[in-house]
C-alpha cells in the first residue's frame, strides 16, 4: 500500500464531504425557515429514524453501525443549526435570559436563609460564605428547608448537594425535582471532621453524626468498638454528646466549641481532601454575573445511543460536562433519569440553543439553574 496516495485520496474525499455538508446545511436552513413559518418543532424523531433505517440498510453490514453513529451526530449538528436560525427558545433558556435582563445584579448582602440542623452545622457556615450577612433559621429536615423557602418564610435555603468522598446527597436532588426550585449559587467547602465529647465523658460507647459524615469517616470508625448512630445533623450529634456521658459526636471544631465539647481526635475523615459542595436554592430562577455552571435532569428513551446523543451536543458546542449521574426511575424496571452539570456561561447563545434542543427532544427535562459554582 502506498500511504501517501491513500492519504491524498482521503483528503480528496474529505473535501467532497465538506462541500456536500455545506449543501446539506443550506437545505437544512430551508427546512428551518419552513418550520419557523409553520410553528413546527425542530426535532422530528420519526423522520430521523426513517433516515437512519434507510441508510443503515443500504450500507454494508460491516459499516452499518458506523453509519448510524455518523448520521446521529449529523442530525445533532443539523438540529442545533436549525434551532439557532429559528431562534425559538425553550422555557429554561427563556428563564435564564429573563433573570439576567430583569433580575438583581448580585446576590443580596443580607437575607433570611434556611438551613438544616442546629447552630454549628456545616450548612450554617456555608450560608455565611454565600450571603454576607445571613439571618439563619434552622429546620430539622431538608424538606423543612424547602418548605420554608416555598412559604416565603426564608428567601433562600442552603443545603449540601455532594461530597468528594461520599458522593451525592440524593434526597436534596429529589426535593429539587419535587419543589421545582432553582440553584442561585454553589460553593465548595473543605470539611474537617473531629471526634468530640464531654470533658468527663470517660469511655466512649456511642458515636453519633449525620450519615454523610459517618460515611466520610468510615475508615476511622471501622477500628472503633463504639456503636455508631446516624442522626439528622452533625450539630444535632454535638448537642446530644454535650448532655450524654459516653457519647461522642463527629462534627466540626467550631461545632464542638458551640456545644462545649472536648476534641478527642482531629482529622478523622478518610481523606484530607474532603470537600462538600453546598447549594443556595431559591423559589425563582436567579442568575448573577459569573454564572458558569448549569444543572438539569432529563430522562431518555431506553434505546441504544440515546445518552451518547446528549453528550455529543455538549462536545459539539465546546461545553465541558462536569457531572453526570444516573438514578433509577421509581416504578420502571431498569430505566433511569440522568443528572447533568455543564460548564457554560449564562450569557452564551450556544447554551440557549443546546438547552432548547434538549428540552424539546427529551421525554422529561427539568432545569435546576444557571449559577456560579
Amino acid at each position: 500500500m502506498d500511504l501517501k496516495k491513500a492519504r491524498e485520496k482521503i483528503d480528496l474525499t474529505d473535501n467532497q464531504i465538506v462541500k456536500l455538508f455545506e449543501e446539506r446545511m443550506q437545505t437544512v436552513l430551508e427546512v428551518a425557515n419552513y418550520k419557523k413559518d409553520n410553528n413546527l418543532p425542530v426535532y422530528n424523531g420519526d423522520r430521523e429514524r426513517e433516515i437512519i433505517n434507510r441508510l443503515t440498510n443500504s450500507a454494508s453490514p460491516e459499516l452499518a453501525l458506523y453509519v448510524k453513529v455518523l448520521f446521529g451526530t449529523l442530525f445533532d449538528v443539523s438540529r442545533a443549526y436549525q434551532a439557532r436560525k429559528i431562534g425559538k427558545l425553550s422555557d429554561s433558556a427563556q428563564k435564564i435570559k429573563f433573570a439576567i435582563e430583569n433580575g438583581e445584579k448580585e446576590l443580596p448582602v443580607s437575607a433570611v436563609v434556611a438551613c438544616q440542623g442546629k447552630e454549628g452545622a456545616y450548612s450554617g457556615k456555608a450560608a455565611e460564605k454565600i450571603i454576607y450577612s445571613p439571618s439563619i433559621m434552622y429546620f430539622s429536615s431538608f424538606r423543612g428547608v424547602f418548605d420554608a423557602v416555598k412559604s416565603g418564610m426564608c428567601r433562600y435555603g442552603v443545603l449540601p448537594i455532594e461530597n468528594s468522598i461520599h458522593g451525592s446527597v440524593t434526597e436534596v436532588y429529589d426535593l429539587m425535582e419535587d419543589y421545582e426550585f432553582y440553584v442561585a449559587k454553589s460553593i465548595k467547602m473543605q470539611v474537617n471532621h473531629v471526634l468530640a465529647a464531654r470533658e468527663d465523658s470517660g469511655q466512649i460507647t456511642e458515636i453519633m453524626s449525620h450519615s454523610q459524615a459517618i460515611g466520610q469517616c468510615s475508615k476511622y470508625l471501622k477500628d472503633c468498638s463504639a456503636k455508631v448512630t446516624a442522626c439528622e445533623n452533625t450539630a444535632v450529634a454535638a448537642e446530644a454528646a454535650s448532655s450524654r456521658k459516653g457519647v461522642a459526636a463527629i462534627c466540626s471544631k467550631e461545632c464542638a466549641e458551640v456545644y462545649g465539647l472536648k476534641i478527642l481526635k482531629e482529622n478523622i475523615a478518610d481523606s484530607d481532601n474532603n470537600y462538600t459542595r453546598f447549594i443556595c436554592i431559591s423559589k425563582k430562577c436567579e442568575v448573577y454575573p459569573g454564572a458558569d455552571r448549569v444543572s438539569f435532569m432529563l430522562t431518555l428513551p431506553h434505546v441504544s445511543g440515546s445518552l451518547y446523543s446528549v453528550i455529543s451536543k455538549f462536545a459539539a458546542s465546546g461545553m465541558n460536562m462536569t457531572k453526570i449521574e444516573s438514578r433509577p426511575i421509581a416504578g420502571k424496571d431498569f430505566e433511569f433519569k440522568f443528572y447533568f452539570e455543564i460548564e457554560a456561561s449564562g450569557y452564551s447563545e450556544e447554551l440557549y440553543t443546546v438547552l432548547s434542543e434538549l428540552e424539546e427532544a427529551c421525554e422529561e427535562f427539568r432545569f435546576f439553574g444557571c449559577y456560579q459554582g
